[in-house]
């Protein structure tokens, strides 16, 4: 069974750091790209960035370049978005997703397996 968990969300002022983490457990398949997505109240699912699971090589939006770091620790199979000088835009569910594509992963559709979401609220 393929869980994806996240933690680490929460509240905070503009300009603050969070760091949000998501366990990994039971992928059927050796190598992963593992991406994450964000979703503000009525809008579509966005993509924040992707992590290879095997080289570490990341990708991100433009929107967030600069300021937040895919990161994954294989020896825990957990990855981390570490988020920096945080904005009142970057308000939403973070979602972290893997699939075992390596194209077209900046879409929400390429992914197979989804976490539950984490709240990250900034105030300005």
């Amino acid at each position: 069974q393929v869980q994806l968990v996240e933690s680490g969300g929460g509240q905070v002022e503009a300009g603050s750091s969070l760091r949000l983490s998501c366990i990994v457990s039971g992928l059927p398949f050796g190598s992963a790209t593992l991406g994450w997505f964000r979703q503000a109240p009525g809008k579509e699912r966005e993509f924040v960035g992707t992590a290879s699971w095997n080289s570490g090589v990341t990708y991100y939006a433009e929107s967030v370049k600069g300021r937040f770091t895919c990161t994954r620790d294989r020896a825990t199979n957990t990855a981390y978005l570490q988020m920096n000088i945080l904005k009142p835009e970057d308000t939403a569910v973070y979602f972290c997703a893997a699939t075992r594509r390596f194209y077209n992963i900046q879409v929400a559709s390429t992914y197979e397996f989804w976490g539950q979401g984490t709240q990250v609220t900034v105030s300005a």
